[in-house]
């Protein structure tokens, strides 16, 4: 087929899809100009893209004089892609048009049911249910839908799509969230990605992160995770584990993830209160209170079923000298790991983020400070700007590029 007119006039359509997702909104004469394309083959090509609802007329350009030209632009909402987050706690889903804005955004609660032998079943239903929802929410049905982009916590083998060391609170759905269940539950493409990598990429397009040529988006939550991007691409490496900072041994010969998790971080708080913390409350009280300083006092009772790192922030926050010193040790051995990723990658950014990581205001003066003092390699630390929303951002754009690739190639078929 290569050479024929059809192939050509392809070839010339994509040609002007790519100059009007760069440019934004162009007249025929404009594309003509950028494309280098004849303005009678623009014109049919046009023609061609607004029979498939790839474009649209937008009206006369404001011309000063003459005759006003029709201007042209990219028709974002011929189809929607969907990014999903799977995490242990909770499902975040977001609908986005073609040219990335996001148009709605849920959040669900993870229900994971230990009833394995449906587990798997029931997951899936549970997923299909909140995307009807939305798609119903937004007056949309599944043949607008083109891809879904989905993050998991875990290593996604990439011959095969399966699920490989999955956070623990979902050990044994592996095989529900494994690209070939995903893909038979949905009628649309489907891509599955590591959700510290998609929350990687949505830091570099559209986030803290832009425009750096290397850099590392460190998570810290229920998990750790790290996501490497190199001039715009991520690091996969042998069986795509590149990033699998879980896996790292502390001086104790502890995993990192035992240590610096939101599990490893209320250990630690454990440790630091239970032998002589005294505070205000009694049984059955809150185990936050404010004082009359307006101060939040952690409270000592029953940590297992009251502390939680939000809460813990929270006291730091509020001054609580407890608390400040718990974070204070616990900030020294995230130092540990960011040194020994910024002594092996040097990269230019070292970006924070998750649950746990996310709290840059309590977490990123004392660690500048570690870094400027002690780390020979000394990148710049931030902390995440999509926050909660990394991951599916990521997983909206790879949708999107699979989307357009894939609208492409019907063109050259």
């Amino acid at each position: 087929m290569a050479g024929t007119p059809q192939f050509i006039r392809n070839l010339n359509e994509n040609l002007i899809m790519d100059a009007l997702i760069t440019q934004g909104t162009m007249s025929r004469a404009d594309i003509s100009r950028q494309t280098g394309l004849s303005k009678p083959t623009v014109s049919l090509a046009v023609e061609h893209l607004i029979n498939r609802n790839l474009v649209r007329e937008m009206g006369p350009a404001d011309n000063a004089q003459g005759r006003k030209a029709t201007l042209i632009r990219f028709n974002e909402t011929a189809y929607y892609v969907c990014g999903i987050d799977i995490g242990a706690t909770r499902i975040r889903i977001a609908l986005s048009d073609l040219n990335g804005e996001i148009i709605a955004y849920q959040t669900y609660p993870m229900v994971v049911q230990k009833v394995y032998e449906r587990a798997e079943a029931t997951m899936l239903d549970l997923l299909r249910s909140h995307m009807n929802e939305l798609l119903d929410e937004n007056h949309l049905n599944w043949d607008q839908i083109q891809c879904i982009g989905f993050g998991i916590p875990g290593v996604v083998l990439p011959d095969s799509g399966r699920i490989h060391r999955i956070v623990d609170p979902l050990a044994g759905l592996e095989e529900a969230f494994s690209l070939e269940s995903l893909s038979g539950a949905f009628p649309c493409e489907v891509i599955l990605e590591n959700d510290v990598n998609l929350a990687a990429l949505g830091e570099y397009r559209s986030g803290a992160a832009a425009g750096y040529p290397l850099f590392v988006f460190f998570s810290i939550g229920t998990g750790t995770g790290a996501g490497i991007m190199v001039d715009g691409q991520l690091l996969r490496g042998l069986g795509g584990l590149t990033g699998e900072i879980a896996e790292m041994l502390m001086e104790d010969g502890r995993r990192l993830e035992e240590v610096l998790s939101a599990d490893g971080l209320m250990q630690l708080a454990n440790l630091h209160l239970n032998p002589h913390y005294e505070l205000m409350e009694v049984a059955g009280s809150s185990d936050m209170d404010a004082d009359v300083d307006g101060k939040v006092h952690i409270v000592a009772d029953d940590l297992h079923r009251y502390l939680t790192p939000e809460k813990l922030f929270e006291a730091a926050r509020s001054g609580e000298v407890e608390a400040l010193d718990i974070l204070q040790q616990y900030s020294q051995m995230i130092a540990s790991a960011l040194r020994q990723i910024s002594v092996v990658l040097a990269p230019d950014l070292i970006v924070l983020g998750g649950g746990v990581g996310g709290n840059g205001d309590v977490l990123l003066p004392v660690l500048r400070q570690i870094i400027s003092e002690q780390f020979p390699v000394q990148p710049q630390l931030i902390c995440s700007k999509l926050g909660e929303q990394a991951v599916v951002t990521g997983a909206v754009q790879v949708a999107i590029q699979q989307t357009m690739l894939n609208l492409q190639q019907e063109a050259l078929d």
